[in-house]
């Protein structure tokens, strides 16, 4: 009787492991989920789990540093600072960062801000493209779906879909 409550007890605890393994682990997958856009388009607005850890990495190595630990870039990024650049803008959606293409997302982190608008560096020489496009999936996990959707809309115009 002992020999059998032991083992039921040792077959608890070892479910019990399985179930925290398998839901801690439901954060390392994939995610998809339906999304509208203004224009009424319904799209898969996928999640990779791999790309993404990989994109928070970057952003916490490189990027927190200026834009914040989250994202929210500086208090005062829509004023000129005082050498006549706009400081780090917020990533996390709640700034214009859904207003720019993949491609110029991309080219600003290569080259760094344009000329006399920011103190964006050029990253071009220090993460490969992959680690850029990375760490722009992980800023764009952390948009909201109504920002996310209108940047939808604008990175696939109409004539597009």
């Amino acid at each position: 009787m002992v020999a059998q409550t032991r083992l039921m007890q040792r077959l608890a605890i070892i479910l019990g492991l399985v179930a925290f393994i398998l839901l801690t682990g439901c954060d390392n997958v994939d995610k998809t989920q339906v999304v509208e856009t203004m224009s009424g388009v319904s799209v898969k607005r996928t999640y990779d789990a791999q790309l993404i850890a990989m994109g928070e990495e970057v952003y916490l190595r490189h990027c927190q540093g200026c834009h914040g630990a989250k994202g929210e870039g500086a208090e005062n990024w829509r004023q000129k600072g005082p050498d006549g650049r706009y400081p780090p803008p917020p990533l996390n959606g709640s700034g214009h960062t859904w207003h720019h293409p993949t491609a110029a997302l991309i080219d600003v982190i290569k080259n760094g801000s344009p000329k006399g608008e920011g103190n964006m560096p050029a990253w071009g020489d220090k993460l490969s493209s992959d680690e850029i496009r990375a760490v722009i999936a992980w800023f764009q996990s952390q948009w909201p779906d109504p920002v996310y959707a209108a940047w939808y809309d604008m990175e696939h115009p109409s004539y597009e879909r």
